[in-house]
């Protein structure tokens, strides 16, 4: 048997004996329950505890004649356990096992999960301090904007999966909960009082209302929960594969000695790892949008979900599990190329300032933001197709020299004062 308080990997919840594990303490808990309240005889519960076990083997072997799980396992344990197993499943439905041990479970699953997340946060912030200053040209739709530093970038990182993080411990409250309340779910053999008891000694609390099942918005929660961090885990590794584009170059992912891009082309170091895990979370957000049609059942319940949970569980966990860690991995060994960065920002030959000209002029001449933009927009066009030096072009324009001095113009272009809240952004970020 399988030691409740061990740490499993994640491999191991979802693989079959896990279920069968989770299973046996739901009926276990719910015999000593009922033997604390003198409804089984302490005989009879100490050999339950005793002897109950199972065997995956025999039980799919029963299953090929009973053509029903539970039915199956029942008659597994009912064999190690003997007579005595007259008192286990006791006013119990297949349900009320089947949906508390998937709950046991789920919540093994986002204990890993929220710790694969630490552990990337972890990775984000030494990077992010590490870059705080590193000087990376921003970018909206795509071209050049405004300066920033890629300590920034990871800095914005680390929030968005301290999110998930939250996001984490608030759906561990959401589907840490069973149900041990019959086949329509009213309770008539278990009381709520007593359901609430055998919950608690599984770490669940008891759904407050249920029908057959627990309620499958609950599941759907942490399906959203799994798309949503599989969807910043792809943000992240699509900015890692842009900036490793040969046109920008500037950061790549780690290339190991003996590792090869193309089998056609030698020269080749291509963003593989990022890649994967924009594929990969395509197919946890698809199986976000399946949990969310196994809300819709009907009346007290039907099988349509089973079927589903039994992919989309295990595969959208075991996914995030193992895109958490190659995240981690990528950001841990990413390579930057800080002079390729600074390069690439000056290529703009100082069109990135152009902001702090037009606000300069407006803050000293009260004109007003169109005339403003106009003037400025005029120089950083002629760059855009001459090439000059933006700040040449601003020195040599009347209008400007009207307004502001060499002086003033100068201040315009330093980084330092662009920058100034860069350590108040990461207090923020990191202090909270």
């Amino acid at each position: 048997m399988i030691n409740r308080y061990s740490r499993p990997e994640m491999k191991e919840i979802w693989e079959e004996k896990m279920k069968l594990q989770c299973m046996l303490e739901v009926e276990i808990a719910v015999c000593e329950q009922l033997g604390a309240e003198g409804k089984i005889p302490e005989a009879a519960l100490k050999k339950i505890k005793d002897k109950a076990n199972f065997d995956p083997e025999r039980i799919r072997e029963i299953e090929k004649t009973t053509k029903h799980d539970v039915i199956a396992f029942l008659t597994n344990v009912a064999e190690y356990v003997g007579k005595e197993s007259c008192y286990i499943h006791l006013g119990l439905t297949s349900s009320d096992v089947l949906d508390t041990g998937l709950a046991l479970q789920l919540t093994k699953t986002v204990s890993i999960l929220n710790n694969d997340i630490k552990k990337l946060k972890s990775t984000l912030k030494k990077r992010a301090v590490e870059h705080k200053n590193t000087l990376i040209t921003g970018r909206t739709h795509g071209m050049q904007a405004e300066p920033t530093t890629l300590g920034h970038k990871l800095a914005i990182w680390y929030g968005e999966f301290d999110r998930a993080q939250k996001r984490m411990e608030r759906i561990k409250e959401i589907i840490g909960v069973g149900k041990i309340s019959g086949a329509v779910g009213v309770n008539p053999h278990i009381s709520p009082q007593t359901e609430e008891e055998i919950c608690l000694k599984l770490g669940l609390k008891a759904a407050p209302a249920s029908s057959q099942i627990i309620q499958r918005d609950r599941h759907a929660d942490f399906l959203l929960m799994l798309a949503l961090t599989a969807s910043s885990i792809s943000k992240v590794a699509t900015e890692v594969r842009h900036l490793q584009r040969s046109e920008v170059g500037e950061a790549e992912e780690f290339f190991s000695k003996g590792q090869k891009g193309s089998s056609a082309m030698p020269h080749k170091r291509n963003p593989v790892v990022s890649e994967q895990l924009c594929g990969l979370a395509r197919i946890i957000q698809s199986n976000a949008s399946a949990a969310l049609q196994n809300v819709s059942l009907w009346h007290e319940r039907d099988i349509s979900h089973s079927s589903v949970e039994r992919v989309i569980l295990p595969d959208s966990s075991i996914l995030l599990n193992y895109m958490l860690n190659k995240l981690n991995e990528v950001i841990k060994n990413w390579v930057i190329y800080e002079e390729k960065m600074k390069e690439n920002y000056e290529k703009s030959n100082g069109l990135l300032m152009s902001e702090h000209v037009m606000l300069a002029l407006i803050r000293k001449s009260k004109m007003t933001r169109e005339e403003a933009y106009g003037i400025v927009q005029k120089s950083a066009m002629k760059v855009f197709h001459d090439g000059d030096n933006f700040i040449d072009l601003l020195k040599n324009d009347p209008k400007i020299n009207a307004v502001l001095t060499t002086e003033e113009l100068q201040d315009c272009f330093n980084l330092d004062a662009h920058f100034k809240n860069i350590e108040n952004i990461f207090k923020r970020v990191f202090d909270n």
